[in-house]
């Protein structure tokens, strides 16, 4: 964040003023910052000062800087003054650490006009922010609004927030953010977004929603906000608000990762509605927003499956065990085939999942047992059925199904 003075302007201010004493009025009344008397600077600085800015509005920094450098000024108020433009033209110029060397000495001399004071503590407080030295930038923020009298300017409070955040102190966090949007003449976003930090970091979750459920509504064109509430209600486990607020951001256009999508159509599945999940799923998957990989093909095969949809789940289980040769993906594919009635197709599939690899080979060998049975095919059921008996996991199915298909062999008169 880079905090640098209008300087044509603000230095046209401080020249005419330096030419005048401000006279006081009702001294007791006012602040430090129109107690502040400004005066002339001496002659021989101020023909540099005029050298200098003169340069510096014909565009020539580094002439302007090198005119000031030679003033050699005399007693404190000239040297602060100097000092003051050297920090704002070198600010001008990018170089922050030897800015902030001059707006130090002049801030200290803690001489220079009201407003010249005013401003100059200002810019050296931005400056210390942005070179991330945030104790001493909150320091002479404060000073700033005790001397200014300005106590009510929200995008202080903001650079102080920012402040905070980066140290890390939540609580301070949260003072500051209120005590700016207690001043904000519009909605303040940033003020809003550090007491959501902050929250956050404190996982205090329902406190963050609430500060999400004002912000949504003052800043609806802010899609990531809508996605924000609806993982913090997810947080919270309130999962009836996170669907809901997922279903309105994704008809919205707004969720557009496909960590956001996987997420929508995941609660989409697990609230009742898997059939919708697959075919929003699919849809994004099949655009090339979600990648088309072995654990998102399972994924939209498992909401079809949920939803009943054996024809598709059994496609989509076949496309990712494809990927990788995966025999636990074959075996679900083959299971589902048959379980359609579509023995023919689940055989080779499951015999796949033999051939791939499975910690319990029986279960393939179970299934095409079954298909095989389904099919009339009592020799090589026999067969599976056998193969299934010395797993000890479908060890005991198999076998009370060999009695079976040795009496329906036997019925039809097959060798076995």
């Amino acid at each position: 964040m880079r905090q640098v003075n209008k300087l044509a302007s603000a230095l046209l201010l401080s020249l005419s003023a330096g030419l005048v004493l401000a006279p006081v009025a009702n001294a007791a009344e006012k602040c430090p910052m129109e107690l502040r008397q400004s005066k002339a600077v001496g002659e021989s600085a101020a023909k540099k000062v005029q050298k200098s800015f003169q340069s510096y509005t014909d565009g020539k920094l580094d002439e302007a800087i090198a005119i000031l450098l030679e003033a050699n000024p005399k007693g404190e108020f000239d040297k602060a003054y100097v000092d003051r433009m050297l920090g704002n033209f070198y600010a001008e110029k990018g170089q922050m650490g030897t800015a902030i060397k001059y707006l130090k000495s002049a801030v200290d001399a803690d001489i220079l006009g009201g407003t010249d004071h005013a401003g100059t503590m200002k810019l050296y407080a931005d400056l210390l922010l942005q070179e991330k030295k945030f104790k001493e930038a909150i320091s002479y923020y404060y000073k700033w609004m005790d001397f200014s009298c300005k106590k009510d300017d929200s995008s202080v409070y903001r650079r102080i927030g920012v402040a905070y955040t980066e140290l890390k102190e939540w609580d301070k966090v949260l003072s500051v953010a209120d005590q700016g949007l207690s001043h904000a003449t519009s909605p303040d976003k940033g003020l809003y977004q550090m007491k959501l930090t902050a929250y956050f970091n404190k996982k205090q979750y329902k406190d963050a929603v609430k500060v999400l459920e004002i912000m949504v509504p003052l800043f609806q064109e802010d899609k990531t906000l809508w996605v924000q509430l609806a993982q913090f209600y997810l947080l919270t486990e309130d999962y009836t608000k996170s669907l809901a607020t997922y279903d309105l951001s994704y008809r919205n256009g707004y969720l557009d990762t496909a960590g956001n999508v996987t997420r929508y159509t995941q609660l989409l599945a697990q609230n009742g509605s898997p059939y919708r999940a697959a075919k929003v799923f699919e849809k994004h998957l099949k655009e090339g927003l979600i990648e088309t990989n072995e654990k998102n093909l399972s994924i939209l095969a498992g909401f079809y499956h949920n939803a009943k949809e054996l024809k598709e789940a059994a496609e989509y289980y076949g496309k990712a065990a494809a990927v990788s040769n995966d025999g636990k993906l074959y075996l679900k594919q083959g299971r589902l085939l048959a379980l359609d009635q579509k023995y023919s197709e689940a055989i080779p599939v499951l015999q796949k999942s033999v051939e791939a690899g499975l910690d319990n080979p029986g279960e393939a060998h179970f299934e095409l047992a079954l298909a095989h049975l389904s099919l009339k095919q009592y020799k090589s059921a026999y067969k599976e059925a056998k193969l299934a008996a010395n797993d000890k996991k479908t060890e005991r199915s198999a076998k009370s199904y060999i009695a079976y298909i040795e009496e329906k062999a036997r019925i039809h008169k097959i060798t076995l």
